[in-house]
C-alpha cells in the first residue's frame, strides 16, 4: 500500500462494505375487508439495496404479522413471511408492495425471542446463531470445540424452544476472530485491516476496522515498520459488535471511500445499508482476495473465546486467518459489512460473520467517505482520486485478534468494551514477532492456537506477494 505525507495527504484504502437502500416507494393502502382473496399484484423486480429498504418498511408496517424477509436473487424479487396468511388484507399490503407474500408459522418477534433465551441459557463459547428467515427458524452452529455437557445443553435449549422454531449442527473447525486482511495496517506488531474510510462526527478524517484490532493496539500504520498514521478513537470488541473508529493523525488526509479488488481495479463505495438474507456480496481481504457468496442470516450472535459478540450477519462467504476487518460489499458499490471471524476457510468452507456498517457509522458517529453517508445516505468524496492502494497490500506482520496472546491490561475481556485507547488503559503493546490478542489473560496467556499461528503466516505470505500489485 503506497502512501504519501503531503500537505494534502491522498490515501485510497479499501472501504468496507455498505450498501444505500433506493428508495422504493410503498404504498399501503386499507384495503377493502373482503371475503374473497384479492387478486395479487405482479412483484417488483429490485435491486439488493431496493429490497433491503421495501423489507425494512413492509416489517414495520406489518408489525407481529411479519415474519421475516429475504430476497430472491435470480429473480430480483423480495420475498416477505407473514404468519396470519389468511387474513386477506395482509396479504393485499404486500402484494400492492410489490413483494412477495409467504405464509410461515414464526414471527421475526418469536425467532428474535428464541434468540435470547438462547443467549440467557446456552452462551457457550464455538456456538453462534442467527435469524433465518428462508427456513423461519433460529439457525444454531455449534463447532469442533462443542462437546460431550456442553452439546448436551445446547441441544436442550434448542429442544425447549418448542418444534420448528431452531435447528442446530456441528461445524468444522473453531469460531475465531479473522485477522488481517484487506489493505494491511500494522499496530504494536499486529497486523490488521483497514475496512473502510470516514468521516468522524468531529470532521476528521477517519476509518473504521475490526474491534477486535481496535483493542490491539492504540497506533497504526500503513506499513510493518513505519511510523503511525492513525490513533484509535473508540473500539467495541467483545460484546454488542466488532467494530472500531481510527482517526488519522494528519488531518488534511483525503479518506476517500472506494475497495481496491487488485490489478489495478477499485469499486467505487457510494451507499451504506442494511444487509438482506439472500442477497450476493463480494468480500476482499489480504489472505484470500476476493470471494463471494450471500448473505444467510441476520442479527447473529458468535460465542468467541474471548466473549460473546451480538447482532452480526452472517454469510456463506468463506474467509481465513489473515482476512479480519476488510470490506463485505456489493458489485454495485454498496458496502455491507466489516469481517469479524468464523470458522472454516476457503478449501471446506464454513461460516463467516461481519460487523454491520450502519450499526457500527452509527454507534461512532461517523459517516461514510470523506463527508458522505452514515446508514444509507450517499457517499462524499468517493473515486479512485490519489494513490490505490493494493489489494491486501501486507508486508510480514503477526495477528491481531482473539487467537493470540495479549499483554496485560492490552485488550477487552470477555464481554467487555474498550471505548478508549489501549494505550489509555495501560496496556502492553506486544513486540514484533508476538500475537497480540483480543482477550488473554492479565500475565498475558491468551487463546493462541496452532490455526491462528498459521492464519498469520498465510496472511504473511499472501500480503508480501499483494504488495507488488
Amino acid at each position: 500500500m503506497s502512501h504519501r505525507r503531503n500537505p494534502k495527504t491522498k490515501i485510497v484504502i479499501a472501504a468496507a462494505g455498505v450498501v444505500a437502500l433506493g428508495g422504493a416507494a410503498i404504498l399501503l393502502p386499507n384495503a377493502m375487508a373482503s371475503q374473497d382473496k384479492p387478486q395479487a399484484a405482479a412483484p417488483k423486480t429490485l435491486k439488493s439495496g431496493e429490497a433491503s429498504d421495501l423489507a425494512s418498511q413492509l416489517a414495520e408496517a406489518l408489525g407481529e404479522a411479519f415474519g421475516g424477509s429475504y430476497f430472491d436473487s435470480e429473480k430480483g424479487q423480495v420475498i416477505i413471511n407473514v404468519v396470519d396468511g389468511d387474513n386477506n388484507n395482509i396479504i393485499q399490503q404486500v402484494s400492492d408492495a410489490g413483494a412477495v407474500p409467504r405464509e410461515v408459522d414464526n414471527s421475526w418477534s418469536s425467532l428474535k425471542a428464541a434468540a435470547k433465551t438462547l443467549q440467557a441459557d446456552a452462551t457457550i463459547p464455538g456456538t453462534a446463531w442467527a435469524l433465518d428467515p428462508r427456513t423461519n427458524q433460529v439457525k444454531v452452529t455449534a463447532d469442533s470445540t462443542v462437546t460431550d455437557a456442553n452439546w448436551d445443553k445446547l441441544t436442550s435449549t434448542v429442544k425447549s424452544l418448542g418444534e420448528g422454531m431452531a435447528t442446530v449442527k456441528k461445524s468444522e473447525g473453531t469460531f475465531k476472530p479473522f485477522v488481517d486482511g484487506g489493505d494491511a495496517i500494522f499496530g504494536g506488531g499486529a497486523r490488521c485491516s483497514l475496512g473502510f474510510n470516514v468521516t468522524a462526527g468531529d470532521g476528521s478524517p477517519a476509518f473504521l476496522t475490526a474491534g477486535h484490532c481496535g483493542v490491539a493496539a492504540a497506533e497504526w500504520s500503513d506499513s510493518e515498520q513505519g511510523q503511525p498514521i492513525a490513533t484509535v478513537d473508540q473500539a467495541t470488541f467483545p460484546g454488542a459488535g466488532d467494530f472500531a473508529l481510527v482517526k488519522y493523525d494528519d488531518a488534511a488526509t483525503q479518506a476517500n471511500s472506494v475497495v481496491n479488488v487488485g490489478n489495478g481495479q477499485t469499486v467505487e463505495i457510494n451507499q451504506a445499508a442494511d444487509a438482506e438474507v439472500g442477497q450476493q456480496v463480494i468480500r476482499m481481504g489480504s489472505t484470500t482476495g476476493l470471494n463471494d457468496g450471500a448473505v444467510t442470516g441476520l442479527d447473529a450472535t458468535v460465542n468467541y473465546p474471548e466473549g460473546t459478540v451480538t447482532g452480526l450477519i452472517q454469510t456463506d462467504v468463506c474467509a481465513e486467518p489473515g482476512d479480519s476487518g476488510g470490506p463485505l460489499f456489493t458489485q454495485d458499490g454498496s458496502a455491507i459489512g466489516l469481517t469479524s471471524g468464523g470458522s472454516g476457510d476457503c478449501t471446506v468452507g464454513g461460516e463467516t460473520f461481519f460487523q454491520p456498517v450502519t450499526t457500527a457509522l452509527e454507534a461512532v458517529g461517523a459517516t461514510l467517505g470523506a463527508g458522505g453517508a452514515a446508514g444509507g445516505d450517499e457517499a462524499g468524496a468517493g473515486g479512485a482520486a490519489g494513490e490505490e492502494a493494493g489489494a491486501g497490500g501486507a508486508g510480514a506482520g503477526e495477528e491481531a485478534g482473539g487467537a493470540g496472546d495479549a499483554g496485560a491490561g492490552g485488550a477487552a475481556g470477555a464481554g467487555g468494551e474498550a471505548s478508549t485507547p489501549p494505550a489509555e488503559q495501560g496496556g502492553q503493546q506486544q513486540g514484533a514477532g508476538e500475537e497480540a490478542g483480543a482477550g488473554g489473560d492479565a500475565n498475558g496467556n491468551g487463546a493462541a492456537d496452532q490455526d491462528a499461528q498459521q492464519g498469520a503466516q498465510n496472511g504473511a505470505d499472501n500480503g508480501a506477494e499483494n504488495n507488488h500489485q
